[in-house]
């Protein structure tokens, strides 16, 4: 990829004294999750597509090593990640790329709808949980494809065909592949338990503006015509990050801070915004985005992680933290990746006191937490971490930083924009037991 790369090296380490609340405002980026899909979805046909407000992070970049990779050009220019598209694309998305980034899988079903072939190594990422990519095959296979395993790769060929899929689970991953493969396929595709994050819909969008013939995006029940070929969108702005914006509010939340998250969308954010509330927080959405003010200590609030509308599971360690910091005790309920507690090991070392029982932790809240030594187990516990040190006493090491860049553009920027004393270091030669 070309242009100028903001993105952190892997071997840093965060600075970060607290006790100072967040106050101000910031700007939300595009989704991850949708431009990550996006650019899949590019593969469907030959051409030049501009997408706006893609987040400079180290999972675009992975996605867009992959697409060169593949034969397409990949470059930023004014605000415009420009996707060059060629008439013949390569077939194999390889195991070095792959490796880093589970969502690297979404390439299967654009590939083998367009080539009749695709050859993806077995994806790698955060280890959050078993996050199985069964769905993605069993549909696949039932709209005609062969797939076998051979060394860490799968191997997918055959024609597809239109047909009726039932998910097991509503996983937007699966729900995403299948409707990009179903959108050339011959006959009509129906998935029914669909997901419904607003990510689906703007791919819908995006695959709409290509030509394809989608119905239903946002429901349980998809509907996709299959079309002979597709065309190129010429340009396309991506969603803002709900999840990001969420982390922001949170840890204005957690400081007793005052912040405006511009460019959030409240009707994303429904149930989040509901649990802040409950828990204390004062909140105003409009068109500007949502304001969120905390001036005592947070109630205890208890949550349930599910599938979107529900909480989402990429906001559980920010609200734990947040509860950690609260007046009483709260119950946290995890029903979607059975390891998304693995951080609650480094909040305790911060004075948090947290029991985890299966999927449930339990939070006795507490006044304050204390600056020490930790490290990001994954994307969002890094950024859960971020904000327990930004409201903790004294100074946190963190290291780890990796796994933030790979899902916060600018994080540690944007926070001390907000009054956050954070700084980036080298942390080559820091080492914690």
């Amino acid at each position: 990829m070309t242009g100028t790369d903001t993105i952190g090296a892997s071997m840093d380490r965060f600075l970060i004294s607290g006790g100072t609340p967040l106050s101000g405002s910031v700007r939300i980026h595009g989704a991850k999750n949708s431009a990550l899909k996006l650019m899949a979805a590019s593969l469907l046909a030959e051409g030049s597509v501009c997408l706006r407000d893609v987040p400079r992070i180290a999972d675009i970049r992975i996605m867009g090593q992959t697409l060169e990779r593949l034969g397409c050009g990949v470059s930023f220019d004014d605000g415009c990640m420009r996707i060059e598209v060629p008439t013949e694309v390569g077939h194999e998305a390889p195991y070095e790329l792959v490796r880093k980034m589970r969502a690297s899988i979404v390439v299967l079903g654009p590939l083998l709808a367009r080539h009749g072939h695709a050859r993806v190594a077995m994806p790698g990422g955060c280890n959050i949980g078993s996050r199985k990519i069964d769905l993605h095959l069993k549909g696949l296979e039932k709209m005609g494809a062969t797939i076998s395993f051979d060394h860490g790769y799968l191997d997918a060929a055959g024609g597809l065909h239109g047909t009726d899929i039932a998910l097991d689970w509503p996983s937007h991953g699966a729900t995403e592949n299948l409707v990009m493969a179903a959108t050339l396929a011959k006959g009509t595709t129906v998935i029914e338990n669909a997901a419904r994050d607003p990510e689906i819909v703007d791919l819908a969008e995006f695959l709409s503006a290509m030509g394809a013939k989608i119905n239903g995006a946002g429901t349980t029940t998809i509907t996709i015509e299959g079309t002979q070929g597709l065309r190129a969108a010429s340009e396309h702005t991506v969603i803002p990050d709900r999840l990001e914006a969420g982390t922001f509010l949170i840890a204005a939340a957690a400081t007793r801070g005052d912040v405006l998250v511009e460019n959030a969308r409240a009707d994303h954010l429904d149930i989040v915004l509901s649990k802040l509330a409950d828990a204390g927080a004062d909140i105003v959405a409009g068109r500007a985005g949502i304001r969120i003010a905390m001036t005592e200590q947070p109630r205890a609030v208890d949550f349930v992680t599910l599938p979107y509308p529900g909480f989402p599971t990429d906001l559980q360690p920010q609200m734990i933290v947040l509860c950690a910091l609260g007046e009483g005790t709260s119950i946290a309920t995890e029903n979607v990746f059975e390891n998304r507690f693995m951080f609650v090991d480094e909040l305790v070392r911060m004075g948090a006191d947290i029991r985890t029982e299966g999927h449930h932790a339990v939070i006795r809240g507490m006044t304050e937490l204390e600056g020490a030594p930790v490290r990001a187990p994954d994307i969002r516990a890094g950024a859960a971490l971020v904000i327990a040190a930004l409201a903790a006493s004294g100074t946190t090491e963190l290291t780890g930083v990796e796994y933030i860049d790979r899902g916060y553009e600018s994080f540690e920027a944007k926070l001390r924009a907000l009054g956050a004393d954070i700084r980036r270091e080298p942390a080559s030669e820091i080492a914690f037991a």
